[in-house]
């Protein structure tokens, strides 16, 4: 079992994505203990690229602000060796496969194993190119997550079946973004992709608050927030520390809740 997966073990988890190098190298290496401390599970960092076709506009204009500030893959994987001395939450890095390539897939993969990396997600990989990444992946120990959405129907199980850490399901169509409400269909992506699968299933795109974490949570083992996260990063820039951490305490606070509700409902 991968630190990915005991993370999961009796408890609902909570996933926060930041774009790495936004605003800069230097605050991204402070958030990332700081998130750990206000709550968070698990850590997305996003490697900042020009084309991210998976992301909304908040995590475009994230991007542009990394990569204008100097950041590299390689600033990115010297901060997060650094910090990983520190912290033990599971840090997975969320990326494309055009820089994968350009770096070299092997020497990434293995430099993600070096740095503290324990997975990558991949949004333009589609499931049936896998094999891309996979064994590279095995080889070095670093689970590679797969994603499933509303519109994946049939492939729901084929994905599920071989899903590793744990499954990404999209909540929402389209890009990355905050919305004021999530597919109901959701539900059944979880309930379908449980009926062939034990690994824990987590729900991404489009949740922007407490009270979504809190009925996303009821549905799945895990929530995933990135835009409203940087969103506030946007705000406050290198000063953005404590008004992540606040931010973040209240989602771990509303899926806690969820948790006690179960419990006691039970």
């Amino acid at each position: 079992m991968s630190r990915i997966t005991e993370t999961f073990q009796n408890k609902k988890s909570l996933i926060v994505f930041i774009t790495g190098g936004d605003p800069d190298v230097e605050t991204t290496e402070k958030l990332i203990p700081a998130l750990a401390e206000a709550g968070a599970d698990l850590i997305e960092i996003g490697i900042p690229f020009s084309d991210p076709i998976a992301e909304g506009p908040i995590i475009q204009a994230a991007s542009k602000r990394a990569l204008e500030s100097g950041t590299t893959t390689d600033k990115l994987l010297e901060m997060i060796t650094k910090v990983r001395r520190n912290i033990q939450v599971p840090l997975l890095f969320m990326t494309y496969l055009n820089p994968i390539y350009v770096y070299e897939k092997k020497r990434f993969i293995s430099a993600c194993r070096d740095a503290g990396i324990d997975g990558i997600i991949v949004p333009d990989m589609p499931f049936e190119e896998k094999g891309e990444l996979s064994e590279t992946c095995t080889r070095f120990g670093i689970d590679l997550i797969s994603m499933v959405a509303p519109t994946s129907h049939e492939r729901i199980v084929m994905i599920a079946k071989e899903a590793e850490g744990f499954l990404y399901c999209v909540s929402s169509l389209g890009v990355t973004g905050m919305r004021s409400e999530i597919n109901a269909d959701i539900a059944k992506v979880v309930a379908h992709a449980k009926t062939v699968t034990d690994v824990p299933c987590a729900i991404g795109f489009g949740i922007s608050d407490a009270n979504q974490a809190r009925e996303m949570a009821k549905i799945a083992d895990g929530v995933i927030v990135g835009s409203a996260v940087v969103k506030i990063i946007a705000e406050h820039g290198s000063n953005c520390i404590e008004p992540v951490k606040k931010f973040v305490r209240t989602l771990k606070t509303a899926i806690e809740d969820t948790v006690l509700f179960d419990t006691v409902g039970t």
